[in-house]
């Protein structure tokens, strides 16, 4: 069986919460979503601030939490 390709969308940094987890406001939803950081982000020490544009890639399954791959 195939795996699932992620879905990938932008969003907005409006709250950051301890173990590297953070709320993003995505353009396309009504609610923010609670996003972690990627291990590649992690390891090398990549910092992620309050109001940063950030992109998160979804599972198909649970679109209520992400994961920050990238930062803009």
């Amino acid at each position: 069986m195939a795996k699932e390709e992620p879905i990938k969308l932008e969003g907005k940094i409006v709250e950051v919460l301890p173990n590297t987890m953070y709320r993003v406001k995505l353009e396309k939803f009504e609610n923010p979503i609670l996003a972690v950081l990627n291990g590649r982000m992690r390891q090398n020490n990549i910092k992620v601030l309050l109001g940063d544009e950030v992109e998160l890639e979804f599972s198909p399954y649970d679109l209520t939490r992400g994961r920050i791959t990238r930062r803009h």
